[in-house]
């Protein structure tokens, strides 16, 4: 297992395959599974990085964002990605194509209204069709193995996704999940106030020396996801949010396996966590 502080990506996949073998020996398998990339937004936070370029597009370790994840799925047997772009959305699609490069299928579709995450998954529904999807932003690094851990624990029962978190974040800044004794997904507050982690302290939800799980951004999810980001509403913060579809799976008695991501994983949210990255901190 890489451990944090080591290289996200040793180096690109050279072929792609539908299966592969883990370090334990054990054999994962993606029969027509494919991914969605989102990678949208203009990422304001970066500041002038993001001027000219998408977020997504800046350089880690001289590589885009984007292709470090790119080649992470391809490594793990997913052949086929649609790519959610919008901000200079040329520079994403100039850069992958069709995919062939890569010996894959990329496919891109625009976000004209960049409203959310929410609604940004349904741009891929045609291209998804009846297959289950890998769905992740486009600025989440995380080790490699991660994309097959995923996959396996996907296949491990009947499940309507997998949810993937972290641990020793701050929770105010994205979702907090609650999970059963299975790890099943029980609830998920999206950016609560410290005002709602007290309520949640008082009602049982938070218990001391408790792991409190971030979401950590990477999903598996089958197509009857779209059934629920139809549906949605805009969130007091006034966009389309995909934890909110969750949130409705959820209550809906779908059932979305939690799985935590082993070694780093990083939100490359701001010019100081890039730098921080560049410098191997």
């Amino acid at each position: 297992m890489r451990r944090p502080g080591r290289n996200f990506l040793s180096h690109p996949c050279p072929s792609i395959l539908r299966s592969i073998a883990t370090e334990d020996g054990s054999v994962v398998k993606s029969p027509q599974m494919k991914a969605v990339i989102l990678a949208a937004g203009k990422g304001t936070r970066m500041r002038e990085l993001t001027n000219e370029l998408p977020k997504p597009m800046l350089r880690y370790q001289g590589t885009p964002i984007l292709e470090h994840i790119v080649a992470g799925i391809l490594a793990a047997g997913v052949r086929e990605i649609f790519i959610v772009t919008g901000w200079h959305a040329e520079a994403i699609e100039n850069h992958f194509g069709d995919g062939k490069k890569w010996n894959a299928r990329i496919v891109s579709g625009r976000q004209a209204v960049q409203n959310g995450t929410g609604k940004a998954p349904e741009l891929a529904k045609n291209f998804i069709g009846d297959s289950p999807f890998l769905l992740t932003y486009g600025d989440i690094l995380v080790p490699p193995e991660t994309y097959p851990q995923i996959l396996r624990r996907f296949g491990e029962g009947d499940f309507a996704g997998v949810v993937t978190v972290t641990r020793g974040e701050d929770v105010t800044k994205g979702g907090l999940n609650f999970f059963d004794e299975q790890f099943y997904l029980k609830r998920l507050v999206e950016k609560p106030s410290p005002e709602q982690l007290e309520q949640l302290r008082r009602d049982g939800w938070l218990k001391p020396n408790a792991p409190v799980w971030y979401n950590a951004g990477i999903y598996i999810f089958r197509p009857a996801l779209f059934d629920f980001t139809a549906r949605l509403q805009k969130s007091p913060r006034g966009e389309y949010e995909l934890t909110d579809a969750i949130s409705a799976m959820v209550v809906a008695g779908q059932k979305l396996a939690g799985l935590e991501i082993q070694g780093r994983w990083v939100d490359v949210r701001d010019p100081e966590t890039l730098a921080r990255l560049e410098r191997g901190s």
